[in-house]
Parts: C-alpha cells; structure tokens; sequence
C-alpha cells in the first residue's frame, strides 16, 4: 500500500477486450492547454495530461438493415463509457457506445422493423413502452445527442401522436419526435461514477490542473476573496459575480422549453 493506492477504487475493465485501437477509426487530437490562437490563457485548470487519439464515434446509426457483429468491447479516454467496434456485413468497421450487456460475437442492427434487442437502433415510434435507452435524437437524423455517458439510461414513457415522452437521467420529462432514432440499452461502465483516483496525480494525467477556490483568492481576482484569517466569502458566486447555489440560468424564452413536460429534480 502506498498513499496514492491507500483510498484508490479502480475499474477492472473487465469488459474491455482489446487494447489497441482500429486504426482506419482514430483521428488526431491536439491539445490547446487552455490557450487560444495567439497563446493568452482563456480557460483555467487545463493543461498537460497523456496523449490521446480521438475515436470516431457512429452516433446517427444511419447504416440502416445491415447486420454488424460485435468484434471487441474498447476503452475510450474521450468519454466515461466504453465502446464496441462493429464489423458490417458488407465489410464497413465503425465505433458505437457500448451498452451494458453487449458481448463479443453478438449481432446488432440499426433502421426500421429491427428487434428491440441491446444494442440496436430504432426509430422511437416502434419502440416498446417503457424501453432503457439511450444514445437519442434531438432531431432525426441529427446523431444522438443525449444520454451518452456511463451507467446512464432514459425510458420511453409513452406516445402521442407524432411525439414520444421520455424520461431522462435528470428527472426531467421531455417530448421528443418519435421519428428520432434511439439505441436500445443502458450505457456501459455502470460503475464508472465509484472510482476514486486516489491520489492528485490522476487528474493531472488526464489533463486536469489544480483548481484555486475563491475564497483563497485576494479580492482583485475574485467576489469571494479577501477579509482577514479564513473568512467565508460571502454569497457563493462565480468570478464574473454571477450568484450560484440555486440562482436560474436557463432561459425562460428558450424555444425548448415547450417541449418540458416536467422539469429535472432539483
């Protein structure tokens, strides 16, 4: 045992299968450290971290009635779950989000008339009722945009005519077209939210850098800075003095918001 591992809750990834990425699948990912094109710092706490190759994710499912089998469950550093690489009848390779349960050998399917199977992708129209999905349309056509990380998952609560009602992660009950398509399952890496990295090493690997609290701050930079030995800081706010702690941000004339049938739980 040493201070680092003492605390440490690891994943085993037991799932993962291979170690090595497809290359025809991988693109390059620069790092900015946080700085713009003429090299002032405009986002703080970035920087440094292990290199990473970008994986080409297949979030429209637009390969539609071509069986695909699953030939290897992989990790991905861009994002919390794990993926499965997919080789396609007629010999195309492409990435998918992994969902929970999805093997090595199975068989999954995208488009129109499939079976609401783990890791097959359909219209929300044909969908069953109470459905765990996940990887969903905003728009048809668009790609998934909601409902991607680990262990999360939304259920199909009901239709009514061209709109299906969604249950999200958050709470919130969302109309949605029931012509958007989405991938049946839950997201893999269910544990994902139970590591502990133990240690402050870890997040500089993954490219995180010490964060300064406002209260620590002097009072030019920041609301909650200064006054003598440890004081509060007052009213929590942001730098910029916008208050945070339960104040609203979302935009009361937001297009979206007719769409809401039930906020998300506070």
């Amino acid at each position: 045992m040493t201070p680092g591992t003492r605390f440490k809750v690891a994943n085993t990834f037991e799932e993962i299968t291979a170690s090595t990425p497809e290359r025809s699948l991988i693109a390059s990912r620069k790092k900015s450290g946080g700085r713009n094109n003429s090299g002032k710092m405009t986002m703080r706490y970035v920087g440094g971290g292990h290199k990473q190759k970008y994986r080409i994710i297949d979030f429209k499912r637009d390969k539609h009635n071509v069986p695909a089998t699953v030939k290897a469950i992989e990790y991905d550093p861009n994002r919390s779950a794990f993926i499965a690489l997919l080789y396609y009848a007629d010999g195309e390779k492409r990435y998918i989000i992994a969902p929970k349960g999805l093997k090595v050998g199975a068989t999954v399917q995208a488009g129109s008339g499939v079976t609401p199977e783990v890791g097959n992708a359909m219209y929300l129209s044909e969908m069953p009722l109470g459905s765990e999905i996940h990887n969903i349309e905003l728009n048809p056509g668009q790609g998934g945009k909601i409902v991607r990380s680990a262990g999360n998952y939304a259920v199909l609560q009901n239709r009514d005519g061209k709109f299906a009602a969604i249950k999200l992660p958050s709470g919130e009950m969302r109309l949605i077209l029931a012509t958007c398509m989405a991938t049946m399952g839950v997201v893999s890496n269910t544990m994902h939210n139970q590591v502990v990295s133990g240690k402050a090493g870890r997040s500089r690997w993954l490219g995180r850098r010490p964060r300064v609290r406002g209260v620590a701050m002097n009072p030019v930079d920041h609301p909650m800075g200064g006054g003598e030995g440890r004081s509060s800081g007052g009213h929590p706010r942001s730098r910029t003095g916008k208050l945070a702690k339960g104040a609203k941000t979302r935009d009361k004339k937001k297009a979206s918001n007719k769409y809401i049938l039930e906020k998300r739980k506070k």
